[in-house]
């Protein structure tokens, strides 16, 4: 089976061809970063207007190549979460090209495409696992049970991880999306020059608050006596080593009630290289088990995860689907 999947939950237009036995045969990805750094963050109507043009593009190239064009058997989008007019436009183009084709059409969770995006590399990862969703709107702790039965075991109060990077990345005047370029200045700072606190790491709850994190650092970083390039670097080590440790501490809480041994960290922020590394330390270190990460070209957002959990989910199908789908604030575990 051949699935065509689209992605438009936020700013980045994805559009790609996974095949189920060649696997990703295609993956492109518009990122609008150059429009929205000049405003510093995501504009939404800006965003679902540059989809609008980007997906026309994307969909026109991919199907120069009249093979994808008729082979395929299968159109999955994301329908939430998610901006709504962003979720509109990708929405609209996969019921109109599935009705104009007569191929059925599935809407797929985003979160749901991260947490299984690493099985794109790894096909032997088996449930159950437990799995850190991170990355600019969402950082989560799921219990994952099989596919489709996923339980919410931790949340973001307020600000996401990803978040919480790109908005302390403009306070020290990094550019948009600041994640990581603050990482990359994190790399060249001095380790314990500054100590930022944990918020919630002794909370009995798994959820997750950066508001206060990012509040603090804004407050250092307003010092006049920390505005060198050096400074700077060492505010921003400081603030990644803090956000690491939040994530990590509060993800081995989440596998020993499980009593679970598999790892899967996935979204935006799993990029990270010293998230990844530590991840891997401790889940070596106390669970002797394996964490799983995806492909860097797969850990931001992408039509190829969603077109993979399309395949997976294409029995529910009812045939032909023509109902355009969108839920902004669709939870995973509620599928």
């Amino acid at each position: 089976m051949r699935v065509l999947g689209i992605e438009t939950s936020c700013d980045d237009t994805g559009v790609a061809i996974y095949d189920s036995e060649k696997g990703v045969l295609t993956n492109k990805i518009y990122n609008q970063k150059k429009i929205h750094n000049i405003h510093g963050g995501i504009i939404p109507e800006l965003a679902s207007r540059e989809h609008m043009n980007a997906m026309i593009s994307l969909l026109q190239d991919m199907f120069k190549k009249k093979c994808f064009f008729k082979k395929i058997d299968l159109i999955a989008y994301t329908a939430g979460p998610g901006l709504v007019g962003s979720l509109l436009v990708g929405a609209t183009f996969a019921c109109s090209l599935g009705f104009s084709l007569n191929i059925p059409v599935v809407p797929v969770n985003h979160m749901e495409g991260h947490l299984l995006s690493p099985m794109l590399d790894y096909k032997s990862i088996k449930f159950p696992f437990i799995a850190l969703l991170v990355s600019g709107k969402h950082t989560q702790i799921i219990g994952a049970h099989k596919l489709g039965k996923y339980e919410l075991l931790g949340n973001c109060l307020d600000d996401a991880a990803g978040e919480a990077f790109d908005k302390t990345a403009k306070l020290l005047g990094l550019k948009y999306p600041g994640g990581p370029e603050l990482s990359n200045l994190a790399r060249i700072g001095m380790k314990n020059y500054f100590y930022f606190p944990r918020p919630m790491i002794h909370h009995s709850s798994l959820n997750f608050s950066f508001s206060g994190l990012k509040t603090y650092a804004a407050k250092i970083i307003a010092d006049k006596s920390n505005q060198s390039m050096q400074a700077k670097a060492n505010i921003a080590r400081a603030f990644e080593d803090a956000v690491i440790d939040i994530l990590l501490i509060k993800t081995k809480k989440a596998l020993k009630t499980k009593n679970w041994k598999r790892l899967v960290i996935a979204g935006g922020v799993s990029s990270n290289y010293l998230l990844r590394k530590r991840a891997e330390e401790m889940i070596k270190k106390y669970f002797y088990g394996q964490v799983f990460f995806s492909n860097l070209d797969y850990c931001t957002d992408n039509a190829a995860m969603i077109a993979y959990l399309g395949l997976l989910r294409h029995k529910e199908v009812k045939y032909p689907q023509l109902e355009i789908l969108v839920k902004p604030k669709w939870s995973i575990d509620d599928l």
